[in-house]
């Protein structure tokens, strides 16, 4: 009866492990923010507005979509490239149709149509990448205020449930040894 109440707390403490390890994974989880939302990349949205709200964080990615016979992306180095729509140097060109980007560093991000035209008529944006947060805390602040401003796609139930299906299981545990 001993031996079989040390394997029941040992599992007990693996399953809470496993749980708290999930838990902290998805507060440094990666954002997918698609360019755009449901517009993608278009002349005709206002693809600014689109980014004014949003938080970027290292280990994000950004996602365009666009037709490949109208449209290109251009990434730029500076703000003066930017504000001036020249995409005679960029840092690279995006030209498949469907292209992901993600931000393995902080610092800001210059994106334009490759078209000088459609730039010019404001088919850019740039972004601010921020650090990860460091604590539990920051993270719970963080994402409360992207809830508050955020108009995308939210994760399903069961990404959410994760960490509360562990614990189901480790209570059901409990009780079966009974």
């Amino acid at each position: 009866m001993a031996e079989v109440m040390r394997s029941s707390f040992m599992l007990m403490l693996l399953m809470i492990i496993i749980s708290v390890i999930v838990g902290e994974k998805r507060i440094a989880a990666q954002v997918h923010h698609v360019v755009g939302d449901d517009h993608g990349w278009d002349p005709s949205s206002n693809i600014g507005a689109w980014s004014s709200g949003r938080i970027f964080r290292v280990g994000d990615k950004i996602w365009f979509a666009y037709s490949v016979a109208q449209e290109s992306i251009a990434e730029l180095k500076s703000k003066e490239e930017f504000d001036s729509c020249d995409t005679s140097n960029p840092i690279r060109m995006y030209t498949d149709g469907l292209d992901s980007i993600s931000f393995d560093a902080e610092g800001t991000h210059y994106f334009t149509s490759g078209r000088p035209e459609s730039c010019k008529k404001g088919l850019k944006f740039n972004v601010e990448v921020l650090p990860q947060p460091k604590t539990k805390e920051e993270a719970m602040m963080i994402v409360s205020t992207d809830d508050a401003v955020a108009t995308g796609p939210t994760p399903s139930a069961s990404t959410r449930g994760l960490p509360s299906s562990l614990w189901v299981g480790l209570l059901l545990l409990c009780f079966s040894q009974f």
